[in-house]
């Protein structure tokens, strides 16, 4: 116990030290992150294709090494040349600067956004570790911002909220709130319940008006997890702050650029933003949302 406490005071009196760490170890968890959001949605949609092809009893519709996609297998590659990239050359942010933004073997340009999501997730990281330090809920609001930032990429990649990492997550919420980690876990329970039916009571009533659907249902499946997370009492900010600048980036991207508004926007994204911010600064957003409205 006197070893855990001297390692705790430690870190809290090395505040910078801390803050590199976090960055380093999330550098990695970023170019893990950069496999995810491009395989997971590849292996969903071969995961489908096997079944269609077992119900309908036809032929197989890609080799059989395609079907053994994973997260580990093959090693990335070259998507161009199929150059297999090596260790040193895979190196977060690091190897990017140093090859040019290009393969190492046939120097076709290497697209930006692998570097771009590794230096956001290190910096949304040193963030998170900034303002909790260390302890118990740091590790759980990493594990939770390395999960909505791969959501919140493969929502605006493929409209797709993906049920093996949404759904882990609002178990992962709720085992974590049993011992109050967050919140107490009738708030984490209520709010898991709370966040799903709300979403799903809009999108009927939106079918219901319109005829169409308003909205994914991974999106439900998300708000769910972010109650089980951060409780009941955090959903009505979650709602309002995700419509608020989702109808603002929407009017924007209307307006300036061009964008039909019959083309539906991702959903995923602001509520995974909302979340985040709300997992940070939620009892200083709580405070001023009831000055504002008057609310007790």
């Amino acid at each position: 116990m006197d070893q855990l406490l001297f390692s705790v005071a430690f870190w809290e009196a090395n505040t910078a030290l801390l803050l590199a760490g976090i960055m380093t170890l999330a550098l990695v968890v970023g170019s893990f992150l950069n496999v995810v959001i491009l395989r997971l949605p590849v292996m969903m949609d071969l995961g489908w294709r096997r079944e269609c092809q077992e119900l309908l009893a036809t032929p197989p519709l890609a080799a059989p090494e395609v079907h053994r996609l994973s997260l580990a297998f093959p090693p990335s590659t070259c998507p161009r040349c199929g150059h297999r990239i090596r260790a040193y050359e895979n190196v977060p942010v690091v190897s990017y600067l140093l090859l040019r933004g290009r393969c190492a073997r046939c120097r076709e340009p290497i697209s930006a956004r692998y570097p771009l999501i590794e230096a956001a997730t290190a910096l949304l990281s040193a963030v998170v570790a900034w303002r909790l330090g260390v302890g118990w809920p740091l590790a759980g609001a990493l594990m939770l911002t390395w999960s909505l930032i791969a959501l919140a990429v493969i929502d605006l990649d493929h409209q797709l909220l993906p049920d093996s990492i949404t759904l882990p997550l609002l178990w992962a919420g709720l085992i974590l709130n049993s011992q109050g980690l967050f919140v107490p876990l009738e708030s984490a329970v209520w709010g898991a319940a709370g966040g799903y039916l709300a979403l799903w009571t809009v999108y009927w009533v939106f079918k219901l008006v319109t005829g169409k659907d308003g909205m994914g249902h991974g999106d439900f499946k998300l708000l769910a997890a972010l109650g089980a997370w951060l409780g009941a009492e955090a959903l009505p900010l979650i709602v309002i702050l995700s419509s608020f600048i989702g109808a603002a980036v929407g009017l924007a991207l209307i307006l300036l650029r061009g964008r039909d508004r019959n083309v539906p926007l991702p959903f995923g994204p602001f509520l995974a933003g909302a979340g985040w911010v709300v997992l940070l600064w939620g009892g200083v957003l709580g405070t001023a949302w009831r000055q504002l409205t008057g609310a007790p």
